[in-house]
């Protein structure tokens, strides 16, 4: 089974049932040898910067603890995965403090919101969050229409469901030089689906699995 060049495998925030959003959680994927860990960014009343799914309660790990954590490990990449952008524009501030603004990037970012964390980060790369229609409504027109979509937003690429995944839209955004992340593939069946679709990089919360299989020779990482 062939992968693009530079394909990478993003370790799931909870990966291999650790605590969301936990230091441990990172040093996981690291232990699995993924390229990229996500975590999720939220905001305190205050404005801190914390790593949280939900509106925070207290008690989480804070955004500059965990960009301390990833600066130890050299070239891990992180997905912040934006669920909050009200203070947005202090992520560069501690990713360029700790060394790392050229290892993160966005996700969870919707085309609406595009020209505000564009704003508020510039040199910030993100993928764009799309609900993409399922892979029987794929046609051409169709998948044109999310390039355009992406490249107006000026996003590196799209970040979708892998219930939605096609071997026709990776290719097409590839025609286009975008990139092609999908999410979240756990089951080994989906593992195999998803990778004969040859995109640029899948997240998931067993890099357990992915390493497993990259160890067996089963793939060309």
């Amino acid at each position: 089974m062939e992968t693009e060049k530079d394909f990478t495998y993003t370790a799931h925030t909870g990966c291999v049932n650790t605590p969301d959003n936990s230091l441990e959680s990172i040093d996981s994927g690291i232990m699995f040898n993924a390229q990229i860990v996500e975590i999720d960014l939220n905001f305190s009343e205050k404005g801190e910067p914390l790593l949280s799914h939900n509106k925070p309660k207290g008690g989480e790990i804070t955004l500059e603890n965990a960009f301390m954590r990833i600066s130890s490990y050299e070239n891990l990449k992180v997905n912040i995965d934006v669920k909050n952008r009200r203070y947005l524009e202090k992520v560069p501030l501690l990713a360029k403090k700790y060394g790392i603004l050229d290892r993160i990037f966005f996700t969870g970012i919707e085309p609406e919101a595009a020209d505000e964390v564009r704003t508020a980060c510039p040199n910030i790369p993100f993928y764009l969050n799309i609900d993409v229609l399922s892979a029987e409504e794929h046609n051409e027109e169709y998948l044109l229409s999310l390039v355009k979509i992406v490249k107006d937003k000026k996003a590196i690429g799209i970040n979708f469901n892998k219930e939605n995944a096609s071997k026709e839209l990776v290719d097409i955004f590839h025609k286009n030089n975008l990139l092609v992340s999908i999410w979240t593939v756990d089951k080994d069946e989906d593992i195999y689906r998803i990778l004969s679709y040859m995109p640029d990089n899948i997240t998931t919360r067993r890099p357990d699995k992915l390493n497993e299989i990259k160890n067996k020779n089963f793939l060309n990482l």
